[in-house]
């Protein structure tokens, strides 16, 4: 990593019970939380966007969540995200064969036209030179309400900030998901 973490103890307290979460939920505590912690304001509203975004009650499944942060993790090369979002991927599918075939998803028949259609979105989205179209806005809303594709669009761009961070501040990966290299 470009920038160094600090000891836990040097972090404010009020950050101290997010690090225990990460701790208990993963088993460690998270490289990116440590340096989003640097900035402690900026640690909390990224923490409390991504609870939002990552909600029992949202109107994205949670492996279309994943698949939607691992995809934005692939294309930004960040090593990190892909890690721990294809572990949750795994955790989440029952199985490692959507983290396995998310990188060439276009070809593969594991993915179901709803799927196809949010990762054609995310592509569109997330590439530089993507360009959403009116015929893909079209075949989102037979999936999803206007307020469903704002929010898989607030996800979409939340993962890039979050891959794009860590990438820039070359986060390792933390050998949540061994296969994820692969």
């Amino acid at each position: 990593m470009y920038i160094p973490t600090k000891p836990l103890n040097r972090y404010p307290w009020y950050l101290r019970p997010f690090f225990w979460n990460q701790k208990r939920k993963y088993g460690a505590v998270l490289d990116p939380g440590l340096l989003w912690g640097r900035v402690p304001k900026l640690f909390v509203s990224v923490a409390l966007m991504y609870g939002v975004l990552d909600r029992k009650s949202s109107p994205l499944s949670p492996v279309l969540r994943s698949l939607v942060t691992v995809r934005v993790s692939q294309i930004n090369d960040c090593h990190f995200c892909v890690d721990i979002n294809s572990a949750t991927l795994a955790q989440r599918s029952g199985s490692m064969d959507k983290m396995l075939a998310l990188a060439d998803w276009r070809n593969q028949t594991i993915f179901d036209q709803r799927e196809k259609t949010v990762l054609e979105y995310t592509d569109a989205v997330t590439y530089t030179d993507g360009t959403v179209t009116d015929e893909l806005m079209d075949r989102l809303r037979g999936f999803f309400d206007d307020d469903g594709i704002i929010e898989l669009t607030g996800l979409i761009a939340f993962q890039n900030l979050s891959s794009k961070f860590n990438s820039a501040l070359n986060v390792p990966a933390q050998g949540f998901c061994p296969r994820s290299a692969s």
